[in-house]
This record gives structure tokens, C-alpha cells and sequence, in this order.
């Protein structure tokens, strides 16, 4: 049987997957979920068609949306994600031992059962005690809790579907009201190679709320484009001002791709993400 799954990315590229075996197929009350063991990455998690992770790379993506900023802030307690639910952005908030709460917001029940199930290694964080899971919708829920979070990480899809909501400008008023005073915020915001416009887009959204904003960079192979990236935004505080050495020194034995050298470098944008972000000159990031 020579069985592939392909990834069609808003009709400019597609990439495909040899398949082993197909282990997971249904459709929730919001998207299609898919499960699927490949030659080449492992068990991959598909949404609507779209790769969310793979067993062979996730980790990049995890823990950089994770470590750059829960390592900015100086004693991170309550931590919400929304989005994430296969469980790894979780995961690495709960190595960081200041971490009292860690708020799981996912809107789709289904895909934390399945990842729970499918994909142990990533989610296999959601039933520690310091963990809450809030099914629902994280625009509504982030709306409720002003001034509770000490860092808050968005994990979400690409801005169509379920995720839409999570690219406004009402949205992340909201996550900025729901900050505490030194809190911050770390959101995923796409592939500068594959959707260079949505970067655009993105970027000028956050700056129309945030006080800082900086993104950042890494590759990711099963992600359009290859490159990814991520903003860090805060009411003040600037990623590289004080990151605290002695959690990041512990850091570095469990994780896979993040250590402190890295943490100085990502960023460090290429000219062309530079055009796209328009970041502030160099040296400002601190």
C-alpha cells in the first residue's frame, strides 16, 4: 500500500507524508481530526487537513512558544494557554517550578482526547494536578479573567476556522487586560516564507494593543515554509533583560532544541523577516 497524506496550504503549496498506518479519523463539532503515523515524522496530528504536530519536530515549536517568555518573567505562577490541545505547550509551562496553575483553554474536547490517547508523549502532561482544562471558547473565557495570568500563551491554529477569533483586535485587548502588572504574552504568528501577508497582518495587530513587541524565529520542517514564527509581547518587560539562568541551566537537560545560547539568537531575524515584522532597531530588544 503506498498511502500519502498531503497538506494543502491555501492552494500555494502542498507538502506530503508517506502514511504507515491511519490510526485516528472524525469529525467534532468544530473541524475534522485526524491521526495519522508516517515514515517520516511519526504520528502527526492533522486539523481540517492542516498539520498541527508531529512526534519527530514538535518540540521545536513547544518549547520555543514556551521558554522565551515564561524565562523573561521573573516568578511565573498561573500560566493560561489557549489553544494547544495536544498538550505540549503545557508540557513545558509545567518544567518551569514556579508554576502553581496551568489553565488549558481549548475549545475542541475532541482533540485533547485524542491527542491523549494518540499522541502520549505530547499530551501526557493534561492530567497533572497543576493542570485545569476549560473546554470552551478561549476569546469568551479570556474576557472573564482580567488581571490573572502571569503569562499567557497563544497556541492556536491559523487565523480561519476555529481560530479566527483568536486573530482580533477585541481578542488580545482582552489577553492585555488579563495580564497581571509584569505579565506576558507569547502568540504563534505564522510562517514569514509561506504567508509572508498574514506575518504583515499579525504584527500590525499586536502593536495596536502591546506596549512590546518582538518576534522571534526557528525552523520547523513539517510547518509551511519550513520557518516559523512567534511574538513576544508585553505591557514592558523586553525578553533578554533578565532571563532567569538558573530554571534556563535546568531547562537544558530535558529539552530537545531550547538552551541558552539559542534563547540569545532567536531574535537575531534574518533581513527578509525583518522587512515583513519592521522590528524595532537593533539593540532595542534588550
Amino acid at each position: 500500500m503506498d498511502l500519502w497524506v498531503r497538506e494543502r496550504f491555501q492552494d500555494r503549496t502542498e507538502l506530503g507524508y508517506k502514511v504507515s498506518s491511519v490510526l485516528h479519523h472524525s469529525v467534532s463539532d468544530f473541524q475534522e481530526v485526524d491521526v495519522v503515523d508516517t515514515v517520516a515524522l511519526g504520528r502527526m496530528l492533522f486539523l481540517d487537513g492542516m498539520v498541527m504536530t508531529s512526534e519527530r519536530d514538535e518540540f521545536i515549536y513547544h518549547e520555543m512558544i514556551a521558554h522565551i517568555p515564561m524565562l523573561a518573567h521573573p516568578n511565573p505562577k498561573n500560566v493560561l494557554v489557549i489553544g494547544g490541545g495536544d498538550g505540549g505547550t503545557i508540557r513545558e509551562v509545567l518544567k518551569h517550578p514556579s508554576v502553581a496553575r496551568a489553565v488549558l483553554c481549548e475549545i475542541d474536547g475532541e482533540v485533547i482526547e485524542v491527542c491523549k490517547k494518540y499522541l502520549p508523549s505530547i499530551a501526557g502532561k493534561l492530567d497533572d494536578p497543576k493542570v485545569e482544562i476549560e473546554v470552551r471558547d478561549g476569546a469568551a473565557y479570556i474576557a472573564e479573567h482580567p488581571n490573572t495570568f502571569d503569562v499567557i500563551l497563544i497556541d492556536s491554529t491559523d487565523p480561519i476556522g476555529p481560530g479566527e477569533k483568536l486573530f482580533t483586535q477585541e481578542f488580545y485587548t482582552h489577553v492585555l487586560a488579563a495580564l497581571t502588572e509584569n505579565g506576558i504574552m507569547a502568540c504563534q504568528s505564522e510562517s514569514p516564507v509561506a504567508v509572508p501577508d498574514e506575518c504583515i497582518r499579525i504584527n500590525r495587530l499586536l502593536k495596536s494593543v502591546f506596549p512590546y513587541v518582538q518576534p522571534y524565529t526557528a525552523c520547523i520542517p513539517s510547518y509551511p515554509g519550513g520557518q516559523w514564527t512567534w511574538s513576544f509581547c508585553s505591557k514592558g518587560l523586553k525578553p533578554l533583560e533578565n532571563i532567569n539562568a538558573p530554571v534556563a541551566s535546568e531547562l537544558e537537560k530535558t529539552c530537545r532544541f531550547y538552551n541558552q545560547e539559542i534563547h540569545k539568537t532567536v531574535f537575531v531575524l534574518p533581513n527578509y523577516v525583518k522587512a515583513i515584522f519592521n522590528p524595532e532597531p537593533a539593540g532595542v530588544a534588550g
